[in-house]
């Protein structure tokens, strides 16, 4: 099995980059950078570019692949009204349009013969708005139907592929020190997330990592949304 991952350079994706090379299994990173050197392939591009994301070339692929879609951005922490540009477009590009053209690129060139396995890292939001977060909520709910719909229609021509839509938790990551140093003023929630963090309720990394992987590990049920945090680590 090959692991194409992107967003490896902290957090969940690296994590799972570290749980997956004690394991010895190969890994492909996809970002801006890379913080594991020669011990993984890597493919240097910018998600939030469209042009660099059409461009990603991935060489000949043989063999079974697990696509996981790491990579994601808050976006802007601020009522939709009081912004003063949107950043929506910028904010689907990392998290929806980059997702499913790699997901497109990838599988186009896979022997049918082989396995393939999209993990996309989703969210609670994408079930619930979230005051000041909108373009995060509408890029997650996007993200979940655009992964049930490929896995319908790949079903539809009678192709064997798992895909999940995956809402990992609350983990402990740079985009949390984010939501937290938000203006309380533009953010509503901020107090909640503060005292998450205060009390220990954040995942580790590692924790949502070995969760994730997990799930991996369990026969599919065909049941593309996931929630994570039962599931022993």
């Amino acid at each position: 099995m090959t692991y194409i991952i992107t967003g490896i350079s902290r957090g969940l994706g690296a994590g799972i980059v570290e749980i997956l090379l004690a394991k010895n299994e190969k890994v492909i990173g996809v970002g801006r950078s890379n913080p594991f050197g020669d011990a993984i392939g890597f493919i240097s591009c910018d998600l939030g570019d469209p042009k660099a994301v059409s461009e990603i070339e991935f060489g000949e692929l043989e063999g079974d692949f697990t696509l996981v879609n790491n990579a994601g951005i808050i976006g802007e922490i601020k009522r939709i009204s009081e912004q003063e540009s949107s950043d929506l477009e910028h904010v689907m590009q990392v998290n929806v349009f980059a997702p499913m053209t790699l997901t497109r690129k990838i599988y186009a060139q896979l022997d049918q013969k082989h396995s393939f396995t999209l993990v996309n890292i989703s969210s609670g939001a994408a079930n619930r708005s979230i005051p000041s977060w909108a373009a995060y909520c509408a890029s997650k709910a996007a993200l979940n139907r655009l992964t049930e719909n490929f896995y319908l229609e790949e079903q539809e021509r009678g192709r064997k592929v798992t895909a999940y839509a995956i809402a990992p938790g609350v983990i402990d990551t740079g985009m949390q020190v984010e939501i937290r140093s938000a203006s309380a003023e533009n953010f509503s929630s901020k107090d909640a997330f503060v005292e998450m963090k205060e009390e220990g309720k954040l995942y580790s990394a590692e924790e949502a990592a070995n969760r994730v992987l997990r799930l991996l590990q369990i026969p599919f049920t065909c049941t593309v949304f996931q929630d994570v945090r039962s599931l022993e680590p």
